[in-house]
């Protein structure tokens, strides 16, 4: 399976929505599972989840999320706002947003139960899309969790 594959065409579907957008969470299932009219020579297809639980956090949302078998992986976009901060100092959440070395940029992570992971970083203003297997272990490591 591809996974590689899966969290890049993740990233990209977000980013026809622009930025500002909403934390989306996907299942990922073989595609030769679903029924053949969505079949596109993809390995895997990921499926959006509409209804979301409330959560105060993102660690509180996956905390509470539990894939069925059928479920061959799972995958997160999201946004967050990093700064670049010489002095390595830890700020808030309203330091960072008023913080004029701010960058926003959006995650596309994503794993599957045999243990393989990808993740995309894409900073607002930048063309290209950083891509890289482990770029995030926290999320990774959250993802996964939700798999068992």
């Amino acid at each position: 399976m591809s996974i590689k594959h899966a969290v890049r065409e993740i990233e990209t579907y977000t980013d026809r929505f622009g930025w500002d957008g909403p934390l989306r969470l996907f299942a990922l299932v073989r595609t030769s599972e679903l029924d053949d009219a969505l079949h596109d020579g993809s390995e895997l297809t990921a499926v959006e989840q509409d209804s979301l639980p409330e959560a105060e956090s993102l660690e509180e949302l996956l905390a509470q999320i539990a894939w069925p078998e059928a479920v061959d992986g799972c995958a997160i976009c999201v946004e967050r706002v990093i700064v670049d901060r010489e002095d390595e100092s830890v700020i808030g959440p309203e330091e960072a947003l008023a913080d004029p070395n701010k960058r926003d940029v959006r995650l596309a992570v994503g794993v599957l139960r045999d243990g393989a992971s990808w993740c995309t970083l894409r900073v607002k203003g930048v063309p290209d899309v950083i891509e890289s297997a482990d770029a995030v272990p926290d999320l990774i490591a959250e993802l996964r969790q939700t798999l068992r």
